[in-house]
C-alpha cells in the first residue's frame, strides 16, 4: 500500500503542464507587432506632418516672397522717377520737370529688370537664411499711367501741365500703377499676387543753378562802378564779359564778340563828362555788341580762398576746402630734398611732394602736385618730350628740379601707370617716383586725367618760360598755378601748339580754334588774395601769356597790374578775371578768349568756380515720393 502511493506520488510529479508551454514567447511577438504597427504608425504620421508643414511652409515662403516683391517693385519704380530716368536735373521753365512719355519707359525698365527670379537676401550668409525670390512673370506685369484725372496739377493755377504758366512754383504726378508678382520658395511652390495703388511726386521749381568754372569769361570784375571815374580800355575783346557792378565806356572803339553783362541797372558813357544810361549806348557812344548787352544781371558769386587747391596737392581732389593741418601734410607729403615726411610741427620753407614709400623702398605718387612752402624766387616752366614738364623751383640756396612724364596719356586709358615724376635737388641724382599727379574724381574715386596743382604758401616773385618766344607748357600739360600772395610773371608763358587764332584771316575771324592743335594743354594762374603782377625782363617789351588769369575772391583787391617797365604789347590768351581793374601800362592789349573754356566745363585744373543761375532753366526739388496701396489680391489660385 505504501508502495503504491509512492508510486502515484512520483508519476503526478513527472507530468509536465501541456497548456504554459510557449505562452511568454507569443505574447513577446504580439507585443512586438504592436509596437511595430504603432511605430510605423507614428512614422507615417510625423511624415505626413511634416510634408504637410513643408508644403505649408514653402507655400507661405512663396507667399511672403510675393508680397515682398511688391514692395520692391514699387520702390523701383519710385527711384526711377526720383535719381532715375525720369527727371532731368534742369529744364525750360515753359516745360514740366517730368517729360510726357516717362512712365512708359519706367515701366519697361521695371518689367525688364525684374523678369527674371530675384533673390529677396544676398549675401553668403543672408541668401542662405531665407531663399525665397520673385519676378514680374510677364512683359506687362507691372503697368504705369498718368491718373486720367489728377495726373498732373501745376501751381499757381491757371494753366496746365503741357502748357504751364509763365512762373510755376509746384507740380504735382500722381501715376496708377499695377504690379503682378510671382513669388517661389525653396521648393516648387508658386505664390502670386496683386497689388493696385498709386504713386504721388511733388515738385517745387527754383532757378536751375551750374557749377561753372571762372575760365568760362574772356573778363570778368568784381568791382566796377559806372561813371565811377575811368573807363574801360577800347578795342576787340573776345568771349563772354561780366561785372558785378556796371561798365563805363569812353569815347574810343568797343567791339565785344562774345555776350556782355553787369550787375548794375545802368552803364556809364564818358565823353566831355559822364552819364548813366540803362542801355548799350549813350551820350555819343555806341560799342559794337555782337551777343547782346545784358543789365541787371544776377552777381556772380565769388569764391572765397584758395584752401581747396592746397588741398589738392595733398589728395588730387581738391573738394574738402579746409586748410590742411601739419599732421594731414606730415602723413602725406614728403621733402623733395631728402625724402623725409613733412614736418609735423609745420614747415616755413621747403619742396614737398605726395608720395608714398612701402617697406620695398619703392616710391608712388597720391596727391595732385607741388608743394611749396615760403615764397618762390623763381619758377621756370619747360616743356619735355611729347608730353613732359619740367618745374624748376628756386628757393634761396636750393634749385629742385621737378619733371612730370604723363607720356603714357598717348596712349590714352587711365590711370596712366608708367607715368613718372623724377625729382633732383642741386644737381643731385634724380629719384623716381612712380604716377604723375592726377585729377581724382571724388564722387568715383578714379582717374579724370593728368592735371598738376603748383601751390606756393607764400609769393612767386618770377614765373615765366625758358625764353621769349620759347614754349614753356606742353602739350597734354594741364596745369593751375596757385599762390597765397602775389604771382609776378617776368616772361613769356607760351603754349607748345596754340590754341586759338590771335587774328583774322579770310573767313576764319579772330579767336577760332586751330585745327589739330587742342592737345587738352591748360594753364591757370590763381590768387585769392594778392595779385598777378608783370614785370617784364625780356629784351623786348612785349609780354605774351598764354593762361586764364584769376586773382579774386569775396571780399579780395587783387588785379592785374604792371609793376615793370611800360609794354608796348601785351598779349594774353585764356581770360583775366580780376576782383578789380588796375593799371596795365601796355600801349597794345589784346586779351584772346580760349574757346575751349566756353560753357565752363574745360578749364585749368582745380581752377576757382562758382555756382550760377542757368538762364530760362528750371529746377526741381522733389519731396518724399509716396505711394498708396487701393487693392491687393491673391491670384495663386486662378494664375
Amino acid at each position: 500500500m505504501h508502495h503504491t502511493k509512492g508510486f502515484i506520488l512520483r508519476s503526478r510529479k513527472r507530468q509536465p503542464k501541456q497548456d504554459q508551454r510557449g505562452v511568454a514567447l507569443i505574447t513577446t511577438l504580439l507585443l512586438l507587432m504592436l509596437l511595430t504597427g504603432l511605430t510605423l504608425s507614428m512614422a507615417w504620421s510625423a511624415r505626413s506632418d511634416m510634408l504637410i508643414n513643408g508644403y505649408y511652409r514653402n507655400f507661405r515662403g512663396s507667399f511672403y516672397a510675393a508680397d515682398s516683391g511688391l514692395n520692391i517693385v514699387r520702390q523701383a519704380a519710385l527711384n526711377q522717377f526720383v535719381g532715375g530716368v525720369g527727371i532731368p536735373a534742369t529744364f525750360p521753365a515753359t516745360s514740366q520737370p517730368i517729360p510726357t512719355g516717362t512712365e512708359a519707359t519706367i515701366a519697361a525698365n521695371i518689367n525688364t529688370a525684374f523678369s527674371g527670379y530675384q533673390k529677396i537676401n544676398t549675401g553668403t550668409v543672408a541668401a542662405n537664411s531665407w531663399p525665397e525670390q520673385f519676378r514680374l512673370p510677364t512683359t506687362t506685369s507691372f503697368t504705369l499711367a498718368l491718373d486720367p484725372f489728377n495726373g498732373c496739377t501745376v501751381l499757381p493755377a491757371g494753366g496746365t501741365c503741357a502748357a504751364p504758366p509763365a512762373a510755376p512754383t509746384s507740380y504735382k504726378y500722381i501715376y496708377d500703377y499695377t504690379i503682378t508678382v510671382q513669388g517661389q520658395s525653396k521648393g516648387g511652390e508658386n505664390a502670386t499676387l496683386f497689388d493696385r495703388g498709386q504713386l504721388t511726386l511733388v515738385a517745387t521749381l527754383t532757378n536751375a543753378t551750374a557749377k561753372t568754372n571762372f575760365a568760362a569769361w574772356g573778363m570778368f570784375i568784381d568791382k566796377q562802378t559806372e561813371c565811377g571815374g575811368g573807363t574801360l580800355v577800347g578795342g576787340t575783346i573776345t568771349g563772354p564779359v561780366f561785372t558785378n557792378g556796371g561798365w563805363t565806356f569812353g569815347n574810343t572803339t568797343y567791339t565785344f564778340t562774345g555776350t556782355v553783362g553787369q550787375a548794375d541797372a545802368n552803364a556809364g558813357y564818358s565823353s566831355g563828362g559822364c552819364v548813366k544810361v540803362p542801355g548799350p549806348s549813350g551820350n555819343g557812344i555806341t560799342p559794337t555788341f555782337q551777343q547782346g548787352f545784358n543789365l541787371s544781371q544776377a552777381a556772380i558769386p565769388l569764391p572765397t580762398d584758395s584752401f581747396n587747391q592746397e588741398r589738392a596737392v595733398l589728395d588730387g581732389q581738391g573738394t574738402n576746402n579746409t586748410k590742411p593741418t601739419a599732421a594731414e601734410l606730415n602723413a602725406g607729403m614728403r621733402d623733395a630734398k631728402a625724402g623725409a615726411k613733412y614736418p609735423s610741427g609745420g614747415a616755413s620753407s621747403g619742396v614737398f611732394l605726395p608720395y608714398s614709400v612701402d617697406s620695398s623702398g619703392n616710391r608712388t605718387l597720391t596727391g595732385g602736385g607741388i608743394l611749396v612752402e615760403g615764397n618762390a624766387d623763381s619758377v621756370v616752366l619747360t616743356p619735355s618730350g611729347a608730353a613732359g614738364q619740367i618745374y624748376q623751383i628756386k628757393q634761396g640756396s636750393d634749385t629742385t628740379v621737378i619733371t612730370i612724364d604723363a607720356t603714357p596719356i598717348l596712349s590714352g586709358t587711365p590711370p596712366y601707370p608708367n607715368g613718372k615724376t623724377m625729382v633732383s635737388v642741386n644737381g643731385a641724382a634724380a629719384t623716381t617716383i612712380s604716377g604723375v599727379p592726377q585729377q581724382i574724381n571724388s564722387a568715383t574715386g578714379l582717374s579724370d586725367g593728368p592735371g598738376t596743382m603748383l601751390y606756393v604758401n607764400g609769393s612767386i616773385t618770377s614765373l615765366s618760360g625758358p625764353g621769349q618766344g620759347m614754349a614753356g607748357i606742353n602739350d597734354y600739360t594741364a596745369l593751375t598755378i596757385t599762390s597765397a600772395g602775389n604771382v609776378t610773371v617776368t616772361g613769356d608763358l607760351l603754349y607748345k601748339s596754340p590754341p586759338v587764332t590771335l587774328a583774322a584771316s579770310g573767313s576764319t575771324p579772330i579767336d577760332s580754334l586751330i585745327a589739330g592743335n587742342d592737345h587738352k594743354q591748360t594753364l591757370g594762374i590763381f590768387t585769392a588774395s594778392g595779385d598777378i603782377q608783370m614785370n617784364n625782363k625780356q629784351p623786348v617789351a612785349t609780354l605774351e601769356i598764354d593762361a586764364s588769369l584769376a586773382a579774386i575772391s569775396a571780399g579780395g583787391t587783387g588785379g592785374l597790374i604792371n609793376t615793370g617797365s611800360a609794354l608796348s604789347k601785351l598779349v594774353i590768351v585764356g581770360g583775366r578775371i580780376q576782383s578789380q581793374i588796375d593799371n596795365i601800362n601796355a600801349t597794345t592789349r589784346n586779351v584772346m578768349f580760349d574757346v575751349r573754356y566756353s560753357g565752363g566745363t574745360f578749364a585749368p585744373p582745380w581752377f576757382p568756380s562758382t555756382t550760377v543761375s542757368v538762364t530760362g532753366q528750371k529746377s526741381a526739388t522733389w519731396g518724399t515720393a509716396s505711394a498708396q496701396r487701393l487693392s491687393w489680391q491673391n491670384l495663386t489660385a486662378t494664375y
